[in-house]
């Protein structure tokens, strides 16, 4: 019998299914529960348990990982007689990896806490490509003992593993690496379209633009997107437009200004009008090309 901890896990879109099958690869006994039939047989021939039900996947969980879009089905997942805080076990570890507001992850940690159940935030970045490969960067908000007892977990999932302080200051750092992400998008969005119009190698211009002091992960992972107008979703332009109002809002309740945020996390709005909301995020390209009348869409 392994004595590794039982893991219970909710949500299994995009990010979450590689994740919970990382989990089973490093050994874990991992029960999943989503609403999609066809992602809990991908579970299942993957070596996990498909639950029938929130309260069957986490009642025997010694530790339940919820990856869902967005603070409502956060809410959803955990409140309720169905759901995680009623029927988790007295004394399990909840740790969220979903991108919510600070505030929900404070009230989930006080609400949990009030039932025996430990609560971590730790919302993660590195895109559907670090979800698969494990490189995740994990960034946690909460205890510290509670950090320590999840380390091992979290280092089956990602390679940059962070307490960021209490309860939310997960979510406040994840929101300011979305902030980061979407202007770095946008700024190389701006650039591709620049080189572009002038007539220059793209792909010749990338490559050097990579090695040199303009270069970043973001330009790294995205540079085939770019170049190949390829924007199957990796992580969509919906859940960055909720993501930049989170940071957005939260800026502006700690007083701290945006003014290039703002603009992009409208044009992030602005791309998502246009009926691009399901794209990847480096589609924010196609907001450039109309605005630069250099669109290649057909």
């Amino acid at each position: 019998m392994s004595t590794l901890p039982k893991i219970a896990w909710i949500g299994l879109g995009i990010m979450g299914s590689p994740m919970a099958e990382n989990l089973i690869k490093a050994g874990y006994a991992v029960t999943g529960y989503t609403l999609e039939a066809d992602k809990l047989e991908r579970l299942a021939q993957a070596g996990g348990t498909a639950a029938g039900s929130i309260a069957e996947a986490v009642r025997d969980a010694d530790i339940v990982i919820t990856m869902v879009p967005a603070s409502p089905q956060v809410e959803a997942i955990a409140y309720g007689p169905d759901g995680i805080l009623d029927n988790a076990k007295s004394g399990a570890l909840l740790i969220d990896m979903s991108s919510i507001t600070p505030q929900t992850s404070i009230d989930l940690a006080k609400a949990a806490g009030d039932k025996g159940i430990r609560v971590l935030d730790a919302p993660v970045s590195g895109g559907e490509a670090g979800a698969v490969e494990a490189v995740l960067s994990i960034m946690v908000g909460g205890q510290q003992a509670d950090f320590d007892a999840a380390r091992p977990v979290l280092e089956a999932l990602g390679k940059t593993i962070v307490l960021c302080g209490p309860h939310g200051s997960g979510q406040t750092v994840k929101a300011a690496n979305q902030l980061i992400v979407a202007v770095n998008i946008q700024a190389c969005a701006e650039a591709v379209v620049f080189l572009e119009k002038s007539g220059v190698d793209l792909a010749a211009a990338l490559d050097v633009l990579g090695g040199g002091l303009a270069g970043s992960t973001v330009l790294a992972r995205k540079t085939d997107n770019f170049k190949n107008r390829d924007f199957k979703p990796g992580f969509r332009i919906d859940l960055h437009h909720k993501d930049m109002g989170i940071v957005t809002d939260a800026a502006r309740t700690v007083g701290a200004a945006l003014p290039v945020g703002s603009l992009v996390a409208s044009l992030v709005a602005a791309l998502r009008a246009q009926g691009d909301g399901g794209l990847d995020h480096s589609a924010l390209l196609r907001g450039v090309e109309r605005l630069s009348g250099h669109t290649t869409e057909s």
